[in-house]
C-alpha cells in the first residue's frame, strides 16, 4: 500500500510492518498506540522503526492512518484519569478566590 508520511511515500505492507518491529521492545504506551501481534507500540514509535525519521517529522495521525489501512488495531489515548471530585463548598470557595487545600 502506497501512503505519505512526513511529506515522503512509503510502499508499505502488513509483512514489511510485522518484520520491522519483529524484536523491537515497545515502550510504555502514553498515548495513541498499534497493535502488532501481542505488543502494544506507541503509535511514534511504530512510525520512527517502519519510516527511519525522526518522530518530530510526522504526526501521530499519519501513522494511524497507515496502520489501520494495513489491518493493524489502533488504539486512541487510553482513559484519562478520572477528576478529583470537589464539594459545592470547596467550588464555591475556589470561585470566590480562596486559596486551595492542595
Amino acid at each position: 500500500m502506497r501512503c505519505v508520511i512526513a511529506r515522503f511515500p512509503f510502499d508499505l505492507t502488513r509483512s514489511g510492518v510485522l518484520d520491522s518491529m519483529k524484536g523491537v521492545k515497545p515502550e510504555p504506551v502514553t498515548g495513541e498506540s498499534v497493535i502488532i501481534g501481542r505488543r502494544h507500540y506507541p503509535v511514534k514509535q511504530v512510525g520512527e522503526v517502519v519510516t527511519r525519521q525522526d518522530r518530530r517529522d510526522f504526526s501521530a495521525g499519519e501513522v494511524l492512518r497507515a496502520m489501520s489501512r494495513l489491518g493493524f488495531t489502533c488504539r486512541a489515548l487510553p482513559g484519562a484519569a478520572p477528576a478529583r471530585m470537589e464539594s459545592p463548598l470547596q467550588r464555591a470557595s475556589a470561585m470566590l478566590g480562596a486559596p486551595s487545600s492542595d
